[in-house]
């Protein structure tokens, strides 16, 4: 049986949501995630990693003993072929990264979309994970329905022609957009940009633009205490942590500790 999609659910009862990063391909990080109880899902960072397929696969059948929908994140050369593949593999949402004009968002759109006259998308039906029993297309069909699709705003011709790229993505059901500061500043020849406090006008108006097109902003951050400022500009949507970090965060204290005790000895 295919998990239901209760990130879609969250999403669509107008509740936060909270997801993290991880972008270790060792699929027990699903269910480890899962298993805390804290989070509404997980979101691996495909982009920066490394996997096959069967990865994806195992990847979401860990995630689905935790009861917990798995998010991609893809780079653009491929995004197509793997947002199919982890959709087919049981992922139940897709970022889409570096989208530079309203053409990006539908080329997206139609890659994750029924190839039928009523959505007018590319994906056909295929006998993976959520089709393995049967051609039968109803269960197919809400499956595929209920994945979440979302769109980094993170480049500075997307900022630039800001009001084309969400009217598109308006129109075809975008459920959020990601802001995406470094990727921002390298795209504007200023990879410093996003240490510094010039980057706050950019985002607060890719934030209270998506707000105005109906489309939830959904924010990426590294600890607790960044989130309040952003809660007061109305996201109510965080992906927080990655798994490298964390680890070595938790590495350095552990480590710092034991070290200060054996120094004495």
């Amino acid at each position: 049986m295919i998990m239901q999609n209760t990130l879609r659910t969250k999403f669509e009862a107008g509740e936060p949501t909270l997801g993290t990063h991880y972008l270790s391909s060792d699929p027990d990080m699903a269910e480890i995630i899962g298993d805390s109880g804290f989070f509404d899902y997980a979101e691996f960072c495909a982009e920066y990693s490394t996997f096959d397929m069967s990865l994806l696969y195992h990847m979401a059948r860990a995630a689905q003993c935790a009861d917990l929908p798995l998010m991609i994140k893809l780079d653009q050369m491929s995004q197509g072929f793997w947002a199919q593949a982890a959709i087919g593999a049981g992922f139940k949402a897709v970022l889409f990264t570096d989208i530079r004009s309203s053409d990006d968002v539908e080329s997206c759109y139609q890659s994750i979309r029924p190839d039928n006259p009523a959505e007018q998308g590319l994906m056909g039906i295929k006998l993976r994970r959520p089709a393995l029993g049967s051609y039968r297309h109803e269960a197919y069909l809400a499956d595929l329905e209920s994945i979440l699709f979302l769109v980094m705003i993170e480049k500075n011709v997307a900022v630039d022609n800001l009001d084309m790229v969400l009217e598109k993505a308006k129109i075809r059901g975008v459920d959020m957009t990601q802001w995406g500061p470094a990727d921002f500043g390298f795209s504007r020849g200023q990879p410093d940009l996003m240490h510094t406090e010039d980057i706050q006008p950019f985002e607060e108006l890719v934030i209270r633009k998506s707000i105005e097109y109906g489309i939830a902003p959904r924010i990426e951050i590294g600890s607790v205490d960044q989130a309040r400022r952003y809660i007061d500009l109305g996201v109510k949507h965080f992906c927080v942590g990655w798994d490298r970090f964390i680890y070595q965060s938790a590495l350095a204290n552990i480590g710092e500790g034991m070290h200060k005790l054996l120094s004495s000895m």
